[in-house]
């Protein structure tokens, strides 16, 4: 379907291609502009606060104004990618790569409501996974990329600029607003905050499970003696393991939210695991990050199913809180393990995090996991 394709597009650009890329070509930019480690690393926290208010604004507008949305993430993607590309000092690539989040906290939002809106996707979660599971092919551009450009990283910054603009617009084209949701207030009620009390813990373990891989993958790989090609090799294969998400979206959908979160999360924590325990074994890292990349994606379209279990037609504020809950627990867990691997080792950290994303996995073994009970509280 053409709407499916092009909004997993937009969510490759405004993920993979934008904010998960900015490690990627980090070393090159700090070469070539003197942007510092610690300067790097305050770019990266104000990226995430950009990012989790986009998708605040996705939670309070998607429902009545998702089209709008969709505009405001492609060209808040592009506008940031391509300002990347230009930037003629570190100050000013530092602000357009805070910026250029802002894409992908609105592009998650915007996009439920589209799919929601359309009589052709309505109650399909599976349309839902198909289309959050973009991240995976994004980062496996935004390492080809990398693989045949680099040293020249302006021109990726172009690149990711122009599949931004080029999304959005297949969106608005291929989308119809036939039989449009029901307006709701935009602001739930409070049972529906209640309701999702299991699931924002989930999303806030699940995001400091996964930081550790996410921020410090690469760096743990090199640490161990793992070569630059094998590395970037490694990144491919977390996007390769992100994009098959797409691939398993009916196998989740038949088992529900609930077992497709305990499984997804599981993955990661074991992943991350297999990583701490040999990361210089270059077959391992490979499988540890595929299968990483696909338990994360596929995770958090567990998370898109579960709020739509609670109450579907509040999916799209839903997904946008969580997402925030999401990338708030990847910042505490970008610190935390920032914090732990000079005291204790990369092995050391990256347990910690296998251990809290073990944690959130068990937040699907409970009577409201699902939201039953609650939905109908929520809905009323």
């Amino acid at each position: 379907m053409p709407l499916l394709v092009a909004g997993t597009a937009l969510i490759a650009a405004t993920y993979g291609l934008v904010r998960f890329a900015y490690g990627l070509y980090l070393p090159d930019v700090e070469h070539d502009l003197g942007l510092d480690v610690a300067a790097a690393g305050l770019v990266s926290g104000g990226a995430s606060v950009v990012y989790c208010v986009g998708a605040l604004v996705g939670f309070l507008a998607a429902g009545r104004h998702a089209r709008a949305l969709v505009v405001a993430a492609a060209l808040g993607a592009a506008v940031g990618a391509l300002g990347m590309a230009l930037a003629p000092s570190a100050g000013a690539f530092a602000v357009f790569a805070v910026a250029s989040s802002s894409g992908a906290g609105l592009a998650s939002p915007a996009l439920v409501a589209v799919l929601q809106r359309d009589p052709r996707t309505r109650g399909r979660p599976r349309a839902q996974t198909v289309v959050n599971s973009g991240t995976g092919p994004g980062v496996v551009a935004a390492g080809v990329l990398a693989l045949v450009l680099l040293p020249h990283w302006r021109a990726a910054w172009v690149v990711a600029a122009a599949v931004a603009l080029v999304a959005g617009v297949l969106v608005l084209v291929t989308a119809h607003a036939r039989g449009t949701a029901p307006s709701r207030a935009s602001l739930p009620p409070r049972p529906w905050f209640a309701a999702h009390g299991r699931v924002l813990l989930a999303a806030l373990l699940l995001g400091g499970g996964s930081a550790a891989v996410w921020n410090y993958g690469r760096a743990l790989l090199v640490a161990s003696g793992t070569g630059e090609t094998v590395s970037v090799a490694a990144w491919l294969a977390l996007g390769t393991g992100g994009a098959a998400a797409a691939a398993t979206a009916g196998w989740a959908e038949r088992r529900g939210p609930r077992t497709s979160w305990l499984l997804t999360t599981s993955t990661v924590a074991g992943a991350s695991a297999a990583l701490a325990v040999a990361p210089g074994s270059t077959p391992l890292a490979l499988v540890a990050c595929a299968a990483f990349g696909w338990g994360y994606t596929a995770g958090t379209g567990a998370l898109i199913a579960w709020t739509a279990r609670i109450d579907p037609p509040r999916a799209p504020s839903g997904t946008a809180l969580l997402f925030v809950t999401l990338v708030l627990g990847q910042a505490l867990g970008a610190a935390a393990v920032g914090a732990l691997v000079p005291t204790a080792g990369y092995p050391v950290a990256f347990l910690v995090a296998a251990a809290t994303a073990a944690v959130g996995a068990l937040m699907a073994l409970g009577r409201t996991a699902a939201g039953q009970p609650a939905a109908r509280a929520a809905s009323t």
